[in-house]
């Protein structure tokens, strides 16, 4: 995801909002830089899925002191 407003010091948390079956996926943000992260989605279900998932997500903003 590229967006100018992160840091490399925030904090992303990104949720499965809709679409999809819910509870079959662990979704998470890493490898957050400046101006951008990446979003890492895992199918947990146990079954083949190929589902359009709809991910929200929001920055903390954060600070090391």
């Amino acid at each position: 995801v590229t967006d100018t407003a992160v840091a490399a010091t925030d904090c992303i948390i990104v949720n499965h909002k809709s679409g999809g079956t819910l509870g079959s996926y662990n979704v998470q943000a890493h490898t957050i830089a400046a101006g951008s992260f990446k979003i890492s989605v895992q199918n947990v279900s146990g079954g083949a899925l190929s589902e359009a998932l709809v991910l929200s997500f929001v920055v903390i903003k954060g600070a090391i002191t």
